[in-house]
């Protein structure tokens, strides 16, 4: 298993590519965006907020043991083992859209060969893997199941820190067969140090929505605690963290929302499949309509119509040039419909990137100089500081922590009202 394909050289495929390269594989990356593939052969990290990348991809490259290619069959036809690492996202109705898993499952059955393994990375239903994603390969390959290896795997990385988590975490494993579990956890052995948790492709699909769900029905008690404390003057924060002091309760923090390719998404491939779960729907309302909730208040302090209102962070997390679920858009149409003036400040992003999300771009310098009346955290990334004196000066009467991540009383000594999700000023 010395060749491996990855498809799909996103920010988890990448990585993944480069942690394959780091323990002797030969690795070929495909990918459907030519800028991409073009960016990689050259040697290129297109990932560089991801720690570690940077210099491998060239070594590799440079070595001839990465390469990057928009020709997935022909890379599949070479290789004894194809990742593949493409993302389901749900649809308006908040059901699994299957279009980019489905047309990269396709292309890897036209180059499968005869005793490879295929390993689907991507979160999916479950048994995605055993029926739909089998199907489909065998359809198009002519193989039969039995003629090739077929296995889950899900990925339990965090942008950011993508290959320290590859080097600390259990990788749980699934084949579809006794034989394709051997196989998987005989590869993922040769390329990870950490231990090899083997199950079903059934059971591996469900861990991992087991985990995301559990996290989002988490985050979503701690923000119903977050509205109590508010009503009762009472610091939920302090409050979490001393019950948090005995090991049998694990409270997460409440915020203004969650975003990303995850906790968003999961849950929904759970309730799909079973309608019966109320509670990983409500736990998704419930973070969902945080944004809401906490801007209704704020406007109890700064009536919005006709006010300029900063946004902190496009990005649905800090220091991460993602935008996917990102709460900033929840929080953007709570403003919308208050018809306020919509600013947004992200060093990440372009100007034109920000104005095509529908707000105007601001930057750090227009901190001193321009009128903010009220000023939302949804991601403070590095370099982004608060000259709240300045602020205040120019007009800003009020921010909503949506993170709770600031320092209180730097904003109230400045004169300026502070909310957040059930943090107390002063506290």
């Amino acid at each position: 298993m010395n060749t491996v394909s990855v498809v799909g050289l996103g920010k988890i495929g990448l990585p993944l590519a480069v942690q394959c390269a780091n323990k002797g594989k030969i690795v070929i990356g495909c990918d459907v965006q030519k800028s991409i593939v073009e960016g990689i052969n050259a040697g290129n990290n297109h990932v560089p907020e991801e720690p570690g990348l940077t210099e491998p991809v060239k070594r590799y490259v440079k070595a001839g043991k990465l390469s990057a290619t928009l020709d997935t069959p022909a890379a599949v036809a070479r290789s004894e083992v194809v990742i593949v690492v493409v993302p389901l996202i749900v649809d308006a109705q908040k059901r699994p859209d299957f279009r980019m898993i489905d047309s990269a499952t396709e292309a890897v059955g036209r180059g499968l060969q005869k005793g490879a393994l295929v390993i689907f990375e991507t979160t999916l239903p479950v048994g995605t893997t055993r029926t739909r994603l089998a199907q489909k390969l065998c359809s198009v390959s002519g193989l039969a199941l039995s003629q090739f290896f077929l296995a889950f795997s899900p990925e339990r990385v965090y942008s950011g820190r993508i290959l320290k988590d590859l080097a600390t975490y259990p990788k749980v494993v699934g084949g579809v067969d006794v034989e394709s579990t051997k196989r998987a956890v005989a590869f993922y052995s040769s390329i990870l140090d950490t231990p090899i948790i083997p199950l079903t492709s059934d059971e591996a699909e469900f861990t991992k929505l087991i985990d995301m769900t559990y996290r989002d029905v988490n985050i979503a008690l701690a923000n119903e605690f977050a509205k109590f404390a508010s009503e009762k003057g009472l610091d939920v924060l302090r409050c979490i963290e001393a019950s948090n002091s005995q090991p049998y309760s694990k409270i997460l923090q409440p915020g203004i929302g969650v975003g990303g390719h995850c906790a968003p998404v999961y849950p929904y491939f759970l309730t799909t499949q079973s309608p019966s779960l109320k509670l990983a729907e409500l736990a998704r309302a419930e973070n969902d309509g945080m944004a809401e909730y906490l801007v209704r208040h704020l406007e109890e302090a700064v009536p919005l119509k006709g006010k300029n209102v900063l946004i902190a962070g496009l990005a649905y997390r800090a220091n991460v040039k993602e935008t996917a679920f990102t709460t900033t858009k929840l929080i953007l149409e709570a403003l919308k419909k208050r018809h306020a003036e919509v600013f947004i400040i992200d060093p990440l992003f372009s100007d034109d990137e920000i104005r095509a999300f529908g707000a105007s771009p601001s930057h750090q310098a227009d901190l001193e100089t321009q009128r903010f009346d009220a000023l939302i955290t949804q991601a403070v990334h590095s370099g982004i500081t608060f000259p709240w004196k300045k602020l205040a000066k120019n007009g800003l009467a009020a921010v909503l922590d949506g993170r709770n991540e600031l320092d209180i009383r730097e904003i109230t000594s400045a004169g300026v009202a502070y909310f957040g999700a059930g943090k107390l000023p002063g506290k």
